[in-house]
């Protein structure tokens, strides 16, 4: 038994991270129809169902490969956006734009502004390097 499932799977997609989205993501459709019983929902829930399973015993390995990189890339996309290691913030003397480093604790620090001297506020426990970003 186990062999035939082997031959059956010979040269087919199988899971990736593509596969593990979708399933998330119709576990979650599934649960929200639970409550609110909608034919909409139920219809989308499906359709994610069959083009998971497409996906899962494709043949074709390549095109599979190029949706989960795309998928992989916009995720990658997502989350360094999300982890940004700096703030920007504007000199109140002259109206320097500055790099800031992110806090990673709560405190309260001081930066100097590299062209006009001027103390900035930032809330951080880290003093890094300051860079300008524009100047006005």
């Amino acid at each position: 038994m186990i062999e035939k499932i082997r031959k059956f799977m010979y040269k087919r997609n199988g899971i990736d991270d593509l596969f593990y989205f979708m399933f998330i993501l119709y576990f979650i459709i599934y649960i929200v129809n639970l409550f609110l019983k909608s034919l909409i929902i139920d219809i989308i829930g499906i359709i994610i169902f069959i083009i998971m399973f497409y996906r899962y015993l494709s043949k074709d390995i390549s095109k599979r490969k190029k949706e989960n990189d795309k998928y992989l890339k916009l995720k990658n996309k997502i989350i360094n956006y999300s982890k940004s290691n700096s703030i920007y913030k504007k000199c109140r003397k002259c109206k320097t734009v500055l790099k800031l480093p992110l806090p990673y604790k709560r405190g309260i620090n001081h930066a100097k502004c590299p062209t006009c001297g001027c103390m900035v506020t930032i809330f951080t426990l880290k003093r890094q390097k300051i860079e300008v970003i524009r100047k006005k």
